[in-house]
């Protein structure tokens, strides 16, 4: 089978959608109503934000900061040395839950505003709903509360309470899930809610987690400025006023939990200097009694006077010892506080240690420590950030410890060297006497008592300010605003995708007809499947009184068979007294005798003459166009011998003088036999000789053979194929055929197209314009 391979036409790969602009149209416009409706169901939901600052502490110390406080302990954990931390916190359970409870959001209340319903909120509800207790182990309602007030007289009712419930205001109204209390709104302003039905007003119940689970999920924080440490924090919601308290609540929260946690590190520190200030105190007070008892055993009034010339060799070791000595004594407490303190606690930082790294290890500690303790109010212990954490605060651990281990040592071996200096400068004064030098030795003790006492009470005096003076960790830079224009339902973008989706699901339902589409629709089906040329398009006949062509005729349908006649006559040019044209298809109903007839009708002129010979004697089709020749003798009394006279079964069309037909005639038992027999093609010699063109109107060829028998007495054969009836497997049946040559100088016609499927436009041009819808709108 030859199959002709075209290039790609574009107008045949969308011709199929354009004669289908109207359900391609009409889809889009159904979308488009379907959006309109849901445009108009939608409550308008609107976006609120805000925005804050998050303070960093190595920028706190602005021009209104006290530059005393720079470096405090306590001050320290307002730092933010990871931005996205505070994104985290700002989303935290713990922080949603408190906005759950103060604002009350576990009882939204609504009424009925046209097509959708509105939230009431602060002075638009005229009543407050107070949850007293929830009970947690009650089925929780998945349908509305409708409310209905008569005097004072409450009345709840639900599709889910098997009776109505009626109670009065001020009053605890048991619900199977919930106790509440219903009481009339004093801040209630009715000129608001002019427009709304307050009539049925109804409320949802929400379960306390399922309020916090949606508001944690309908709040976005983003980064807005890394560098500034810049939040943003929105929320869309149906009622702005709500979704403004929310946010704003949420920030102030955040703030409390921030300046809590810093006071809880400052309160830490003060308590740890108490401690040592009581043991210091103690400590300072022996040193001054042992002085004091010394210089009263010894006699001793102006000790500095009279080793002045002696001991200031000794003065640079000797202040050297002094800073060795009180690092020792620095260290040995906070080993000693490290030793003793609880695993998770804080430890307080910046009380004297000159040692960076041991710093920097203590304020990551701290941190840990400090975020391990945030974490765990939303989370258990076995969390796998809890563990990494607890790992990370143990190692520190270890490192803080191997630190002061490590830092002991080196001030040890720094006070031996010293200490030797010092000796050696000792052994060089000769006259100062060993009291002097013991005397010494006390008040060296009791200046490392004095400067730890001093710097004591100056850390507990800063740790107190820090307490005292208390700032916002996130200082608002956008007070919590509503965008004037909703966010949705995004109309444009609805309406956008309501018109592609009516598009697409045309398109589809398009594609998907065609792709199941088995059937010859238009000429290019044919040319696909097969090589065989196609000579006409013939239009669908729309009235019965239209089906035959007229003298003069401009029909779009008198048209095409003029083309027919122009193309066949050109492809018996070159065949010698070329006259008998068969007219077959593959099955029956896809119009061979109204071609037959059409095209003697086209072939007819005043000077050409044209047989048509009813072929098909096993069901006669040329009668119906003449009823009263249906008893006529035709080809089947001529072929079985009861006529011998050929003019005896010619008879005149009756539509057009030149155009004779010969009828089928009785239906015979033996159609092959007759069919086989010399008389046929004696007919048609004698027949060739008085008309310009015979055409045989022949059965068939898929049901039964009759036409293959007499296709070798023609000239050329008309294959007609029906659009939208005859089926694409048959032009294998037919290209078989052709290649075998058992059918001769084959044409194919494509019959009974619709006015969209013709290849060269929906008309020829000759015939009236018809008249559209749109011209009744048109002035006359």
């Amino acid at each position: 089978m030859k199959i002709n391979n075209k290039d790609f036409d574009l107008h045949e790969l969308i011709h199929p959608y354009l004669k289908r602009w109207t359900l391609i149209f009409g889809c889009m416009v159904f979308a488009l109503i379907i959006s309109l409706f849901y445009i108009k169901l939608k409550a308008p939901v609107f976006k609120v934000q805000t925005s804050v600052l998050i303070k960093d502490a190595k920028k706190m110390s602005d021009a209104g900061d006290i530059s005393i406080l720079q470096g405090m302990p306590g001050f320290g954990g307002m730092g933010t040395n990871s931005i996205e931390n505070e994104l985290e916190i700002f989303q935290s359970k713990k922080i949603i839950e408190d906005v759950v409870k103060d604002l009350k959001l576990q009882i939204p209340v609504f009424a009925e505003q046209g097509f959708y319903d509105l939230e009431l909120y602060k002075d638009t509800n005229p009543y407050q709903i107070f949850l007293v207790r929830e009970n947690i182990y009650g089925e929780k309602p998945k349908k509305p509360v409708t409310i209905k007030v008569q005097g004072n007289v409450i009345t709840l009712s639900s599709d889910e309470l098997s009776n109505d419930i009626k109670s009065n205001f001020n009053k605890l109204i048991r619900l199977p899930y919930a106790d509440i209390i219903i009481t009339k709104n004093g801040s209630f302003d009715k000129k608001k809610t002019q427009k709304l039905d307050l009539e049925e007003i109804y409320f949802k119940y929400i379960d306390f987690q399922d309020a916090v689970d949606f508001y944690q999920n309908g709040l976005a924080v983003t980064l807005l400025d890394k560098d500034a440490t810049v939040i943003g924090l929105s929320m869309n919601h149906i009622n702005k006023e709500k979704a403004i308290d929310i946010l704003n609540a949420i920030v102030k929260k955040y703030n409390f939990y921030a300046i809590n946690d810093k006071n809880v590190e400052s309160e830490k520190t003060k308590n740890f200097i108490d401690d040592r200030i009581s043991i210091i105190s103690k400590e300072l007070g022996d040193v001054e009694s042992e002085k004091e008892s010394f210089k009263t055993r010894n006699k001793i009034v102006d000790v500095q006077s009279d080793a002045s010339i002696n001991l200031q060799t000794e003065q640079a070791s000797k202040k050297k010892l002094i800073e060795i000595d009180t690092q020792l004594e620095w260290n040995k407490m906070l080993t000693s506080y490290f030793t003793h303190q609880s695993k998770n606690e804080l430890i307080p930082l910046n009380l004297g240690i000159d040692n960076p790294v041991a710093l920097a290890n203590i304020n990551n500690y701290n941190k840990f420590v400090q975020e391990r303790n945030t974490k765990l109010e939303s989370a258990t212990p076995s969390n796998p950030v809890i563990k990494d954490l607890d790992i990370q605060i143990s190692n520190l651990r270890n490192i803080i410890k191997e630190g002061l281990v490590k830092e002991r040592s080196a001030l040890q071996i720094s006070r031996n060297s010293v200490e030797e200096e010092s000796f050696k400068a000792s052994k060089s004064i000769a006259t100062v006497p060993g009291k002097e030098r013991m005397f010494r030795n006390i008040e060296r003790q009791q200046q490392i008592k004095e400067n730890l006492f001093l710097l004591l009470l100056q850390k507990r005096e800063e740790a107190a300010i820090s307490m005292a003076i208390t700032s916002d960790k996130a200082r608002v830079v956008d007070k919590a605003y509503a965008l004037q224009k909703p966010v949705a339902p995004r109309k444009m973008m609805i309406m956008g995708g309501a018109l592609i989706t009516g598009f697409l699901l045309s398109t589809i339902l398009i594609l998907v007809k065609e792709l199941l589409n088995n059937k010859i629709i238009v000429r290019g089906d044919i040319e696909k499947l097969s090589s065989t040329p196609v000579i006409a398009e013939i239009p669908k006949a729309l009235k019965k009184s239209d089906q035959l062509i007229k003298g003069n005729d401009l029909s779009p349908l008198a048209e095409a068979f003029r083309i027919l006649v122009t193309n066949l006559k050109f492809i018996l040019r070159g065949k010698e007294n070329a006259k008998i044209i068969m007219v077959t298809s593959s099955m029956k109903g896809e119009g061979k005798t109204f071609v037959s007839v059409n095209l003697a009708l086209a072939l007819t002129t005043p000077k050409k003459k044209v047989l048509v010979i009813g072929s098909d004697i096993r069901n006669p089709q040329l009668q119906r166009y003449n009823p009263s020749m249906k008893l006529a003798q035709g080809l089947t009394e001529y072929l079985n011998g009861d006529i011998n006279d050929v003019e005896n079964i010619i008879h005149p069309s009756g539509f057009i003088s030149g155009t004779d037909f010969i009828y089928s005639g009785a239906i015979p038992p033996n159609p092959n036999d007759l069919l086989q027999n010399d008389r046929y093609e004696t007919l048609l010699n004698e027949v060739r000789s008085k008309y310009d063109y015979v055409i045989l109107d022949t059965a068939p060829l898929m049901p039964v053979t009759d036409s293959f028998l007499i296709s070798h007495l023609v000239d050329s054969t008309v294959y007609v194929v029906r659009s939208d009836k005859s089926l694409k497997d048959y032009m294998n049946f037919a290209n078989i055929n052709i290649e075998n040559e058992k059918l001769k100088s084959v044409v194919f016609v494509l019959n009974d197209i619709k006015k969209s499927n013709f290849a060269y436009g929906n008309q020829y041009g000759y015939s009236k314009e018809e008249n559209r819808w749109w011209h009744f709108f048109k002035k006359s």
